[in-house]
């Protein structure tokens, strides 16, 4: 059952394997998504990734969410529901950190066609174990062929990380609207199997497209549905008040002209 459901916008508590193969075959425009990977997490002793669909008892174990157990079975199990749910000649977008870059890109590969590698430059930095992180990765891919709306896009994404959050991982909603600004049109079906602070389905909602979405946490739920519905109502991001726009003036451009 949804948690939220409009016209527009479903959002539901599943886990991405289980939610995914609710869905019909070819019926979503264009995924995008940030899992909770839990690569990093396992190799630096700050938490437990566990097989997709099966959670230790008790929301989250103490932490904000559960990671995405992210095995190369898991991954592919994944990727394949993804590929079944996307229409043809449609985009994917999935963000990493550093580590599960390296691990499943090759995943990837197997499943999609990766057209690019677009760098999230968050501008002010973070912390690091070795060098202080600024910046993540998206993986841009498809199934079949599809050009891309803006070619003036940069693959460089100066946008400044989300400081003042009640979500953890919460991203800039720019972020995902950039990925919608390139691949969707109006009215297209947008999907996030991992929604977490509710940012794709905020972007969705300004880029005028619908959007299908899960998280298993509790707390995701909470907190996206009470976002999605106040900007559903009053149209404000009550959790992202102003833009994160970096000082990058072609990004400025698209966001201020809506072409390049």
């Amino acid at each position: 059952m949804a948690i939220i459901e409009n016209r527009k916008i479903q959002l539901y508590r599943d886990d991405a394997i289980s939610f995914l193969k609710k869905l019909p075959d070819g019926s979503i425009d264009i995924i995008i998504s940030d899992p909770a990977y839990s690569g990093m997490n396992q190799r630096l002793k700050i938490g437990s990734g566990k097989i997709v669909g099966k959670y230790t008892k008790g929301e989250n174990n103490g932490r904000w969410f559960m990671e995405f157990g992210d095995s190369e079975e898991n991954y592919e199990q994944f990727l394949a529901e993804c590929y079944r749910v996307l229409r043809s000649n449609r985009h994917i977008y999935l963000m990493f950190d550093s580590y599960s870059l390296i691990t499943l890109a090759p995943v990837v590969r197997r499943v999609f066609e990766i057209k690019n590698l677009i760098c999230w430059d968050k501008v002010r930095i973070g912390l690091g174990y070795y060098f202080r992180r600024r910046h993540e990765f998206v993986i841009m891919a498809s199934k079949g062929k599809r050009a891309i709306s803006l070619r003036g896009i940069p693959d460089v994404w100066r946008i400044n990380r989300v400081n003042s959050y009640r979500y953890p991982t919460q991203k800039p909603t720019e972020v995902f609207q950039l990925m919608l600004k390139a691949s969707a049109e109006r009215g297209f079906m947008v999907c996030d199997p991992f929604f977490g602070s509710g940012s794709s389905a905020i972007a969705a909602i300004k880029e005028n497209c619908r959007f299908v979405g899960s998280d298993i946490s509790e707390t995701a739920i909470k907190f996206a549905t009470e976002r999605v519905n106040q900007f559903l109502k009053y149209g404000v991001d009550v959790f992202q008040k102003d833009s994160l726009l970096g000082d990058d003036e072609m990004l400025r451009k698209i966001f201020r002209e809506g072409l390049v």
